[in-house]
């Protein structure tokens, strides 16, 4: 099932994700309603190992089912911002058209370092696939 198939369905599933997810220690992450079909969910989920993923959407529910109009996910260790996410369009950047305008932001240069992000959508939920990729970085 598609959490974005409605607003209701969306809040659920942001808050059971520490159900869906053991390595998750906590959550501040909040749906904040802007009318009947807007909603921006924003906050932070901490994983075990200082990892934490910092939330920011924006959602429509004008049609259903409903989509991820913008997004920002960064994932830190400690103090240290590791990689982020974002669609801010970069048409000038070739290797990013096969995603376009999925991409993550990866050092050396952080800010300007970028590679294409197949695994990010609009219509479907991106953060299982955020959470399992930081899963990942708490492997041995």
């Amino acid at each position: 099932m598609n959490p974005l198939r409605s607003l209701a369905d969306y809040e659920r599933f942001i808050y059971t994700l520490p159900q869906q997810f053991s390595s998750l220690r906590s959550s501040t992450l909040t749906v904040i309603r802007r009318g009947a079909n807007v909603a921006r969910p924003t906050g932070e989920i901490e994983l075990t190992g200082e990892y934490r993923i910092i939330v920011r959407e924006k959602l429509s529910f004008a049609s259903t089912p409903g989509v991820i109009k913008n997004y920002g996910y960064e994932v830190w260790r400690g103090g240290e911002k590791l990689y982020w996410y974002d669609p801010q369009p970069h048409p000038d950047d070739p290797s990013l058209a096969s995603t376009y305008p999925h991409h993550k932001h990866v050092p050396p240069d952080i800010k300007h370092h970028r590679i294409p992000a197949p695994e990010l959508s609009f219509t479907e939920p991106n953060l299982p696939f955020l959470i399992q990729e930081t899963e990942q970085l708490l492997e041995p």
